[in-house]
């Protein structure tokens, strides 16, 4: 384990000197997220201009949410998402070749090449956006409310990662896999609204909350830790359960499809 923190820490170290060397893009990849997360601000200010609640969530507590959504997504991005969506292309220029001859897990090296170091000063205006949702709410968190949320977000990442690794695997059978990781965001957004949205009495809105809460449980991901964070303790063991649950039950299960891949794999040069 210390070999693998020690490998991670040099990986991190080299993409900061790599973005660091390229300030301007850098700050220009973080006002383009910046006002991404603006347009959804305003979004449901207009919203909310027409309505009292959605789904039983006020104003301010959606603008919670999607702060939590914040957090957490920028968080995978600057760890995750760079290297997720290169994945197709080292399997088909053969560089997986290389990765896999490393002595290291295959699956770490090539998860943890590159990381985004203007995701995380997005994460943190996330971070922002939920403490003064927090204060227009009139809510001062117990200390056991703040650990809980905390404990929640590496779970939610956890999410994230197992469902686009899954994904970029699928490029060892998919020549245009990218196709795949891209689409995946417009799901991935679905996350931002309250699942209480979701709870239709058709067959379809059952289907829909059945599988993005359980199979492919993006929904959950900011609505449990957000609901435990404003609303404290409104029953919130089944939600964490559910999370705790679902991103140990996708993570093993895009492993294993991992290593599934990875036996039928004969190199690009085969």
């Amino acid at each position: 384990m210390r070999r693998y923190l020690e490998i991670y820490w040099l990986m991190i170290r080299n993409s900061l000197i790599r973005e660091m060397s390229f300030k301007a893009n850098f700050i220009l990849w973080m006002i383009v997220e910046l006002l991404w997360f603006a347009g959804q601000m305003l979004f449901l200010e207009v919203l909310y201009g027409h309505v009292d609640d959605i789904g039983g969530w006020s104003k301010w507590e959606c603008v919670l949410l999607v702060g939590t959504h914040q957090i957490i997504a920028q968080v995978f991005q600057a760890f995750f998402y760079v290297n997720l969506a290169a994945l197709p292309d080292l399997i088909r220029t053969g560089y997986l070749d290389l990765m896999l001859l490393l002595p290291v897990d295959a699956q770490f090296a090539v998860s943890t090449r590159k990381f985004g170091m203007d995701n995380i000063v997005n994460a943190l205006v996330g971070v922002g956006i939920v403490v003064f949702s927090l204060f227009k709410l009139g809510v001062v968190p117990q200390t056991h409310q703040v650990v809980l949320f905390i404990a929640c977000i590496p779970f939610g990442v956890a999410v994230h990662y197992a469902i686009l690794f899954g994904l970029s695997t699928a490029a060892f059978w998919i020549v245009k896999a990218q196709g795949l990781i891209y689409g995946y965001f417009n799901v991935f957004n679905a996350g931002r609204y309250p699942d209480t949205i979701f709870r239709g009495k058709d067959l379809f809105s059952g289907l829909f909350k059945f599988v993005f809460s359980y199979i492919i449980p993006v929904i959950i991901v900011a609505n449990v830790p957000s609901r435990v964070l404003a609303r404290g303790f409104e029953a919130p063991w089944l939600g964490l359960a559910q999370l705790v649950g679902a991103s140990l039950f996708i993570f093993t299960a895009t492993r294993l499809f991992w290593n599934f891949a990875l036996r039928r794999y004969s190199s690009a040069s085969s």
